[in-house]
């Protein structure tokens, strides 16, 4: 296996800290961006930029079918979003297919590009109730993917077991804290940096900052 890295990356907060953790620990990084009729389509040009200024190849997939296939509160605009989890079901912020399909292209893209590291931002820790964040999915595609296109792929998850506030602390062991802070966007209402305190990414984001920053003191 070669050390090159394709991120799949959408310069939200895990994203970016994956991403800079991805060029600390590999010779060569590519970022690949998705445009899937999220209705927050600026982070799109929020990852270009925090690619740009990390000096990382980054392109972006035009994949809009994805926002036809399901009703979801993330590419349409007339639903108003799950502020908690239901019970039994997953929120309506869930796009069915998202990271299936994003993995699966990311393998081409990277298999293209020499790359035998595919790294994904999701975490099983700080559980969304989004069913292809967990371990189990994302160890089953890594061996449906290498059997599907005859290639070696590792699939890491640096955040797979880290909560928020442990993901805030690996972005700043990696120096990037007020990048992550200041210029990244995980709101799902679209407002970069602290976001809007209320949508579900932001409950998760904003406690575990806070978490972070007082158990630093």
């Amino acid at each position: 296996m070669n050390n090159n890295a394709l991120v799949v990356f959408s310069g939200g907060q895990d994203s970016t800290t994956c991403l800079f953790w991805a060029i600390k620990k590999f010779d060569k990084v590519y970022a690949l961006s998705f445009a899937y009729g999220q209705k927050h389509e600026n982070e799109v040009e929020i990852a270009r930029n925090i690619a740009a200024k990390a000096g990382v190849p980054f392109e972006v997939m035009h994949i809009p079918f994805i926002a036809s296939l399901s009703k979801n509160s993330l590419t349409d605009s007339s639903m108003e979003m799950d502020q908690e989890k239901p019970a039994n079901t997953p929120p309506n912020t869930f796009v069915p297919g998202r990271n299936l399909f994003f993995l699966s292209i990311a393998a081409v893209y990277a298999m293209e590009h020499d790359c035998d590291n595919l790294i994904t931002g999701v975490s099983q820790t700080d559980f969304s109730g989004y069913p292809d964040c967990r371990d189990s999915f994302i160890r089953s595609l890594n061996v449906t993917l290498n059997l599907a296109l005859e290639h070696q792929f590792v699939i890491h998850t640096p955040l797979m077991w880290l909560d928020k506030a442990q993901t805030w602390e690996l972005a700043d062991n990696l120096g990037v804290l007020d990048v992550i802070r200041y210029e990244t966007l995980t709101c799902y209402n679209g407002i970069i940096g602290d976001g809007c305190g209320h949508c579900p990414a932001c409950k998760l984001r904003r406690p575990g900052l806070e978490l972070f920053l007082n158990n630093k003191k």
